[in-house]
């Protein structure tokens, strides 16, 4: 961390998945926070930032309040900036992100026949038809629609769940509209979190290529992949440019050695080469480490064009693959 004065840390899939800290996160983000500012910031738009702050002082994080930023915050901050102070803005999702909705000055509502001027959307567990329906009204009308993220799908304990995209998606199709996003990956929930604490030089850290490590970009940050959550070896190998991590960790422990060795680009891979050969990406190498095995593929990968496939060349290296969750051919 000596390179990066904050580091702005995803929560589900990275810190936590469910109610429980993933093995290694409180003690690594506990020793960080002795070297550089710390945040968390969430796309989740379901609870307030004195809900999530009390979850992770559970856990057994040391933190403030205002080190906790979220999409709902975004997004209210989003709405405003469309509409008049004091405007109706029908909420869909829970009473936190409606508070987010009074503190910007707007005031929420429930129905069309309110005669709204926006809709926010966030995720709430109790999203049902009747909200969607009056929000589907609402937007009909051509009033400003601001969703707080767009992820399709939730993890926690019990595996990928239904994210607000997924009732984003719903509204889409209904109403033939795009919504404006403030969560990651566009800018605004990152740029709200690196004002608040005056970064120069953040690190953007999560398990979502689409979503975490995208966002990083669209704030010209460098970024640390996770692969504790959502995103997977399969899913890093082929990224854009847009989506590639700086860096790449199997979990938060990283942050608590050489964070350059990690660095996809130029960092450690442990004995591991890669190399483009008849359309396949090639893995030699013998070793325990699945992250630097991942990091030299990923090399070959990014910097190569028309490859189909991965293959070991040896046992050892197709091992490896398999534990990866790649298929060999």
């Amino acid at each position: 961390m000596s390179e990066h004065d904050a580091l702005l840390v995803d929560l589900d899939g990275t810190v936590y998945r469910g109610p429980d800290a993933i093995e290694g996160a409180v003690e690594t983000l506990e020793a960080v926070r002795e070297r550089a500012t710390v945040s968390y910031v969430t796309n989740n738009a379901s609870r307030g930032p004195d809900e999530v702050a009390d979850h992770l002082r559970r856990l057994g994080l040391t933190l403030d309040t205002d080190a906790v930023v979220t999409s709902a915050q975004a997004g209210a901050a989003v709405v405003a900036e469309h509409v008049a102070a004091g405007s109706k803005v029908l909420v869909v999702g829970t009473e936190a992100l409606a508070e987010e909705i009074r503190l910007v000055g707007l005031e929420p509502v429930r129905a069309e026949d309110d005669e709204p001027v926006a809709v926010v959307q966030g995720h709430s567990p109790e999203t049902g038809w009747p909200i969607l329906a009056e929000a589907t009204l609402a937007l009909h009308r051509g009033v400003v629609w601001v969703a707080c993220n767009v992820d399709p799908t939730l993890p926690n304990e019990r595996g990928l769940l239904p994210g607000n995209g997924s009732m984003v998606a719903a509204l889409r199709a209904a109403s033939g509209r795009e919504p404006l996003v403030a969560g990651k990956p566009a800018a605004p929930l990152l740029e709200q979190a690196i004002a608040r604490v005056g970064a120069e030089r953040p690190l953007v850290v999560g398990d979502r290529l689409d979503t975490d490590i995208a966002g990083a970009h669209s704030v010209d940050a460098e970024s640390l992949l996770v692969l504790t959550g959502v995103s997977t070896p399969t899913g890093l190998l082929p990224a854009e440019e847009g989506q590639r991590p700086t860096y790449l960790g199997a979990d938060l422990r990283v942050l608590g050695g050489d964070l350059a060795a990690t660095a996809v680009a130029d960092g450690d891979t442990a004995g591991f080469t890669a190399r483009h050969e008849d359309g396949h990406l090639v893995l030699s190498g013998d070793g325990d480490d699945a992250t630097a095995a991942l990091r030299a593929l990923c090399r070959v990968a990014w910097a190569s064009d028309g490859w189909h496939g991965v293959r070991g060349d040896g046992p050892a290296a197709e091992k490896m693959i398999s534990a990866l969750g790649l298929s060999s051919g």
